[in-house]
């Protein structure tokens, strides 16, 4: 436990949801750990106990090796003995104060605001008040608010959410450099995919008050471990199979009336065939050779465009969702009706029992 963030707890709400989290964060393999799940999943509130805003009903909380809270020896500690920063969704800036002011009230020594302030390029802004800034540089006076005091642990619940999509995507990396280079481990709650896979290190994954699968985002988002947390983090395309044949090393997946090979990771019996919609590579017509094992006829069946890509709906005797750049659709000349070739590699097919 040296130098791991270690949350073992349950807490029944009012309403009758019952959180029971089992969150073990490596500290030493991540700087950014991202909190995941639809709304509703606890994700606040597991934060807001992380902080020492809400108290577990039993558990244990212990950072590095500083206990939190111990049930068992009726142990709970402030957050200001834990010293977490908490930084809100609204940022809950004192409308009142200056920048500088704002910022100075959590320094220690207040002095150092001028460097934070600095440090977070808003030197220029320290005369302002928060009605007089746009929601990047709110952003920029809170967290810059929240590091002066020297927290051990940095928790954020939903930082972009209040921001409008251009300007959420402008400072999706500008925040993710912030937090690595303020050298403070920090949790992020988003249910956000693009955020997660943007700010992340490291992911828990939260559905119905409890931690389904943790561990590198990358890893997290190619392999879930359950039909739940592929649907949580966004898999296209979870179909219904069963493995008809194996050989060296990989082993054969009916999907309707279609064979897909994959990887052999020992699944016996039904099966779901887990495929990311960007995995999938389009060609207008009939299947050509090439290295990728899965080359699928279709059929197309719509075409949505969702910014920069395009949401490709195919027929291939089952429903298979691809996505590729607006404008690739736009030189394939995909259209609905139109016959495509779909091709994916073996090693992007997972395989999850049922």
């Amino acid at each position: 436990m040296a130098n791991q963030l270690v949350c073992c707890c349950r807490k029944r709400l009012r309403s009758g949801f019952t959180l029971a989290a089992d969150l073990r964060i490596p500290l030493d393999q991540t700087r950014v750990t991202v909190l995941f799940g639809p709304s509703g999943s606890g994700k606040t509130t597991l934060l807001r106990i992380l902080a020492g805003l809400e108290t577990p009903d039993q558990g244990l909380i212990q950072f590095r090796d500083d206990p939190w809270f111990d049930s068992e020896r009726r142990l709970s500690r402030s957050p200001q003995q834990r010293r977490t920063g908490f930084l809100f969704q609204e940022y809950a800036l004192f409308p009142h104060l200056t920048v500088e002011r704002n910022v100075a009230f959590a320094a220690n020594p207040p002095a150092k605001a001028a460097d934070w302030l600095s440090r977070f390029g808003l030197s220029h802004l320290s005369a302002r008040r928060p009605r007089a800034l746009s929601g990047g540089e709110q952003q920029r006076v809170a967290l810059a608010r929240a590091l002066a005091a020297d927290p051990a642990l940095l928790l954020l619940d939903e930082p972009l959410s209040a921001l409008d999509a251009a300007t959420r995507a402008r400072l999706r990396h500008e925040l993710r450099r912030t937090l690595v280079e303020g050298g403070v481990p920090s949790i992020i709650v988003t249910h956000d995919r693009v955020e997660a896979l943007a700010l992340g290190d490291w992911i828990a994954v939260l559905i119905d008050g409890r931690i389904r699968q943790a561990g590198p985002v990358e890893e997290v988002f190619r392999r879930p471990a359950d039909v739940q947390v592929a649907e949580s983090v966004g898999v296209e395309n979870v179909l219904p199979g069963e493995i008809v044949a194996r050989a060296s090393g990989l082993c054969t997946v009916q999907v309707g009336g279609v064979h897909l090979e994959c990887v052999d990771t020992g699944e016996a019996g039904p099966v779901f065939a887990c495929i990311r919609g960007e995995e999938i590579t389009l060609s207008p017509g009939l299947p050509a050779a090439s290295s990728a094992r899965n080359r699928v006829a279709g059929r197309i069946q719509s075409v949505l465009l969702e910014g920069a890509l395009a949401r490709i709906e195919l027929d291939c005797g089952f429903p298979l969702v691809a996505f590729v750049t607006a404008q690739s659709a736009e030189d394939l000349q995909l259209r609905p009706g139109a016959p495509v070739s779909a091709v994916l590699k073996a090693t992007s097919v997972h395989l999850l029992g049922r």
